[in-house]
């Protein structure tokens, strides 16, 4: 009976970290509002007040794992919501864990196409784990706006 009990009480607690942890996760149609949100504020407010409120770890462009990020058409990040130290460098030729040049890449997507998705691995804020990523892009302008979903553990 005390074993039924204790079974169902840890069966009841997974069920609760599952839920948390996915509650933690931002969904990929969130990235794209967020990204579409992010490029409204910028034509209401301009760059330097917009990137500003990008890079704040408080703002309303930092919800759990989803944050905004900015470069520019030569791969210098221009703006960050989850890693300051990466704002003013350029990652044109720099590759993920799994070998892939990711701005390289998505420079090339917004030339081309002008907004999509691009998956990736990249270090999650959260978890602090190298997981894989979903991004929304769109070109706006010189710059290209841009917003991950961390895809779910499996």
């Amino acid at each position: 009976m005390i074993l039924k009990k204790v079974t169902i009480a840890v069966i009841l607690c997974l069920f609760l970290v599952v839920s948390v942890s996915a509650q933690q996760r931002g969904t990929p149609a969130e990235a794209k509002k967020m990204v579409e949100q992010a490029i409204a504020y910028i034509k209401a407010n301009g760059q330097e007040k917009a990137f500003a409120e990008f890079n704040n770890p408080k703002g309303k462009f930092v919800d759990r794992d989803l944050y905004i990020m900015v470069y520019d058409m030569n791969g210098t990040c221009l703006a960050h919501g989850a890693n300051k130290e990466r704002i003013g460098k350029n990652f044109m030729d720099s590759k993920d864990d799994a070998g892939n040049y990711v701005i390289k890449s998505r420079v090339e997507m917004a030339k081309t196409k002008g907004s999509g998705w691009q998956d990736y691995v990249f270090a999650n804020p959260i978890s602090k784990k190298v997981e894989p990523k979903t991004a929304y892009f769109e070109r706006y302008g010189d710059i290209i706006v841009s917003c991950g979903a961390y895809k779910p553990e499996k």
